[in-house]
């Protein structure tokens, strides 16, 4: 099989969709943006990245507030998380305009959306200048799950779940389980 070779490109596949919710401070109306740049980025301290254009509307409101909520959304909510990356939270309050409910985060200003079965709060740590997006390193100070799609002890069912991931322009589901951490060696 001959490979053929591409201009350098973003193509890393598939990548995990969220939905970053944030804060206008002044206003204190809170903001959604779909965000499928993001990734772990340590452990110890747990430490996540999002990149983000600055020309965004909540690149300013998350340098302005220091904080922000990576929401990960089931893929019944697909349709709401592609609307809420194609408007603008300039123009639109997101919230109300796609039936999606703000409560409040136990840690930090930037809340978190009702729907979303998991969410993560993060404080700002660092903006990394990139080029055509800088990346904000968050640290987890709080993760908060859905009881209703764990198995009661904590630990989350991911087809309870519903997670969906990214492929260049396209939503996808994810399917079954076809291993797990150290099954080659046992």
């Amino acid at each position: 099989m001959s490979k053929l070779k591409v201009p350098p490109n973003e193509a890393l596949y598939p990548v995990p969709v969220v939905l970053i919710s944030c804060l206008n401070q002044e206003t204190k109306k809170p903001n959604i943006i779909t965000i499928a740049w993001c990734g772990v980025v340590c452990s110890k301290p747990p430490l996540l990245s999002v990149s983000i254009r600055p020309s965004r509307y909540s690149y300013k409101l998350i340098k302005d507030t220091g904080d922000f909520v990576v929401n990960i959304p089931s893929k019944n909510l697909a349709k709401k998380v592609d609307l809420c990356g194609i408007r603008s939270g300039k123009d639109i309050d997101k919230f109300k305009e796609f039936s999606l409910n703000p409560i409040p985060s136990s840690k930090i200003h930037s809340p978190m959306i009702k729907e979303c079965p998991g969410n993560i709060e993060c404080i700002l740590r660092n903006v990394v200048s990139l080029g055509s997006h800088d990346m904000f390193i968050g640290e987890v100070v709080a993760f908060h799950v859905d009881e209703d799609i764990t198995d009661g002890n904590g630990k989350i069912d991911y087809n309870k779940a519903g997670p969906f991931v990214y492929n260049h322009g396209e939503y996808w589901d994810l399917g079954k389980q076809i291993g797990y951490y150290g099954f080659s060696v046992k």
